[in-house]
């Protein structure tokens, strides 16, 4: 099968199948074979133009393994994060939030992470305005509900956990107490909608922003001329590839052999391997495991604690502290990975 022959639809269809399955309780019959890999993709922006991209890559994956690559693309992180539950995907790019619910919920763990292709690794969680509109933060916060405000997807770290965490929760507000109308998009589609003063602020990254900068469409230049930046996190770690426990370790050998020699050395085939993983927005990826997920873990138990002590709830609030001295103590070495 070629992979960027494969129909979106398929995809479409097969996500509906699997929250199908999810909500009967009815589990599918785990696939046996040891040759094949579904990897999952979040298609953040447009389904079709992640296709594109991503099929270089798949493709020299399945050359590089001898395994059958099938990407499977999907609309939100939840699609993917019950699709691996599932045993319906093997592996994929998750972000920080969606990948700590595959660990916990889906049988998954860490295995690599993604790198910056220039510069240091990290990116920030921003909210964006309507360049010229007057809005600052603190009309944003003044929270009167005269304002349409736009988030990311709900397993989004940059669209909706950093914001909350670091900009929220530290105030005591809810966006839906703060704003008239909290609509949930992906990155692209907000800061389009915040461009055209269809929303009057909206989260998004740093990520987000470069990679539209990127392209030659009228369209993406304008809106990035018409927003601007009036907040922006701490800096959140990259994104991490996650595979299921139970995946066959001949399998994982071969990818781990595949992932992290690709794009490695000063050969021309590593150059053209480096210009694939710019295309998917990545550097050569690193090895890493679960503590890569102790940074999305420790903002949501800051988030935690901060409402537990807003809402003066003492069993709530020792919950959150215990939550978040763990996270610390593993930090420093003193827990589990």
């Amino acid at each position: 099968m070629r992979i960027d022959a494969l129909p979106i639809r398929t995809s479409v269809v097969a996500i509906a199948f699997f929250l199908s399955l999810a909500a009967c309780g009815k589990a599918p019959k785990e696939a046996e074979s040891t040759d094949t890999v579904r990897f999952s993709i979040m298609s953040t922006e447009n389904a079709q133009a992640a296709q594109t991209s991503w099929a270089p890559f798949l493709t020299d994956m399945e050359k590089a393994t001898g395994l059958k690559v099938q990407p499977f693309f999907g609309s939100n992180y939840t699609a993917l994060i019950e699709a691996m539950r599932f045993k319906q995907t093997e592996m994929g790019w998750f972000t920080n939030q969606s990948g700590l619910e595959a660990v916990r919920r889906s049988g998954g763990e860490v295995f690599a992470r993604t790198t910056k292709p220039s510069g240091p690794d990290g990116y920030q969680s921003v909210v964006i305005v309507k360049k010229g509109s007057g809005l600052t933060l603190e009309k944003i916060m003044a929270c009167d509900k005269t304002l349409n405000f736009a988030m990311g997807d709900a397993k989004s770290t940059s669209g909706t956990l950093a914001p909350m965490t670091y900009l929220f929760a530290p105030k005591n507000v809810t966006p839906t107490s703060c704003f008239k109308t909290v609509k949930s998009a992906n990155h692209e589609a907000n800061l389009f909608a915040v461009a055209m003063g269809q929303v009057d602020a909206a989260t998004n990254n740093t990520q987000s922003i470069v990679r539209l900068s990127t392209k030659t469409d009228p369209a993406a230049k304008q809106a990035l001329a018409n927003i601007e930046v009036v907040w922006t996190s701490p800096t959140i770690p990259e994104d991490p590839m996650i595979w299921r426990k139970d995946v066959p370790e001949s399998v994982k050998a071969k990818v781990r052999a595949f992932i992290f020699a690709y794009g490695v050395g000063d050969t021309p085939e590593a150059a053209r391997q480096r210009e694939i993983l710019k295309g998917i927005e990545t550097g050569p990826f690193k090895v890493a495991d679960n503590r890569h997920l102790l940074p999305v873990r420790e903002m949501e138990a800051t988030e935690a604690l901060i409402e537990a002590r807003n809402k003066h709830d003492p069993a709530a609030t020792a919950k959150a502290q215990a939550d978040l001295d763990a996270v610390h103590a593993e930090q420093k070495g003193a827990g589990p990975s």
